[in-house]
């Protein structure tokens, strides 16, 4: 008997409050109805007491585990929402960066524009696909060939200055010397004085300047250009600014260090003139087709061997007071 007392305790003792609540809310409903507006007994006030915790306490498993599911819910929304709004940004940044791209580029194709009408000459667009890795050899690859007009002996330029001379062709591609390149030598001038002299590549990221005479009137700051002369690039295309000069000591020449007025770090868009001056034509103009069959099509590699367009520019007789072609 004690055994079945103690295990229907809990049953009972819930019926008993369920019976509690049962008539605690039929009297309240028979209150309401006769006694509207007093104050309830004191035994139905006592219950209603102690109702109020225990239904608290009853509910609050419940509304935990429905916060619990909501908030899931909304992470799960704002989780995709999260993601939406990265995907909204990488659009526009890309949109964004293709719109500073073309404005970049109209400007670009202004200088040009202007350019070309200054040199009567027709320029071929190109693009810069490859660059040689060998330290000795300073040289580029563009997506233009043959097929193009491109042919060896033809001066790359930018709107910035001088790049450099097409030494080797392929139907769609060709190779550039730049004027970097210790085997490059260009005719050049002073713009402010006109003093004449040689702008040779050093291999480095800068050029040097050698004035035919030793008391030329050159300092720093003075821009350089070609001269025209050479038969290889026409007259007015800056080469660099010159930023040192050094002491001859016994030489009797004056040499500076110029800055190239190219940026040639980032060299992406280039423009071949589809002209060939009679030095190229003499060093060119008989073995342009054995020259285009040698050609490397795939992107430049170091190699060992000179390019012969770079040897018979440096080797070549002088055209113009005992200096070479540049």
């Amino acid at each position: 008997m004690p055994g079945f007392l103690k295990r229907m305790a809990a049953p009972i003792a819930f019926g008993a409050l369920v019976l509690l609540a049962t008539i605690s809310m039929v009297t309240d409903r028979r209150a309401l109805m006769e006694h509207a507006g007093r104050d309830l007994p004191w035994w139905q006030g006592l219950l209603l007491e102690l109702a109020i915790p225990i239904q608290k306490a009853l509910a609050a498993p419940v509304d935990a585990l429905a916060g619990t599911w909501h908030g899931y819910v909304d992470l799960v929304g704002v989780r995709e929402e999260n993601e939406e709004l990265r995907a909204l940004v990488s659009r526009l940044e890309e949109e964004n960066l293709q719109y500073r791209e073309a404005l970049v580029a109209s400007g670009h194709l202004d200088r040009i524009a202007a350019m070309r009408d200054h040199f009567e000459t027709p320029m071929l667009p190109s693009e810069v696909v490859g660059l040689d890795v060998s330290p000795l050899f300073r040289s580029v690859l563009v997506d233009r060939g043959v097929e193009h007009g491109v042919h060896a002996g033809n001066p790359v330029i930018t709107d910035e200055g001088v790049v450099g001379l097409v030494t080797r062709t392929s139907p769609h591609a060709a190779k550039t010397m730049l004027v970097l390149d210790r085997q490059s030598t260009v005719d050049a001038v002073v713009q402010r004085s006109r003093a004449r002299g040689m702008v040779r590549g050093r291999g480095s990221d800068e050029l040097e300047f050698e004035s035919v005479a030793r008391d030329s009137d050159v300092i720093i700051g003075d821009v350089v250009i070609t001269s025209g002369l050479g038969g290889v690039y026409p007259k007015g295309l800056r080469l660099g600014e010159i930023i040192e000069l050094r002491d001859p000591g016994g030489s009797l020449m004056q040499i500076a260090l110029v800055k190239p007025a190219v940026d040639f770090g980032r060299l992406e868009q280039v423009f071949v003139m589809l002209r060939r001056g009679p030095t190229m034509d003499l060093l060119y103009g008989g073995n342009a087709p054995e020259a285009h069959e040698r050609v490397d099509s795939a992107p430049v590699q170091p190699s060992g061997e000179a390019d012969g367009a770079k040897t018979a520019e440096a080797s070549t007789p002088a055209v113009d007071a005992g200096t070479p072609p540049s």
